[in-house]
């Protein structure tokens, strides 16, 4: 069982910076693939970025390519993203979760945070 609270969330103007974090419970948070999705109102839960159980391996969606970094401490048990450059279309409730697998199909991922909202005003 693997319990994710993300935090970090808040209100920003367009261009600005934000970092996320995902704490983990659980000590096998080092064997999980871990993932950001997020989604805006009305719309479908969107994959953004995931990295591997080392965090040398990452892949981030092409929206967020540039701006978007993701990174993991596991000594932390705890998964961040970089967000820079952030843009309106960026407004969204953020998720992190785990998974087995990794990849950006939101049915791999096994447990998910109650996510954090993050708006970008124009």
């Amino acid at each position: 069982q693997v319990q994710l609270v993300e935090s970090g969330g808040g209100l920003v103007h367009t261009g600005g910076p934000l970092r996320l974090s995902c704490a983990a419970s659980g000590r096998t948070f080092s064997s999980w693939v871990m993932g950001w999705f997020r989604q805006a109102p009305g719309k479908e839960r969107e994959f953004v970025a995931d990295i591997g159980w080392s965090g040398t391996s990452t892949y981030n969606a092409d929206s967020v390519k540039g701006r978007f970094t993701i990174s993991r401490d596991n000594a932390k048990n705890t998964v961040y993203l970089q967000m820079n450059s952030l843009k309106p279309e960026d407004t969204a409730v953020y998720f992190c979760a785990a998974s087995g697998r990794g990849g950006s199909r939101a049915y791999n991922y096994d447990y998910w945070g109650q996510g954090t909202q993050v708006t970008v005003s124009s």
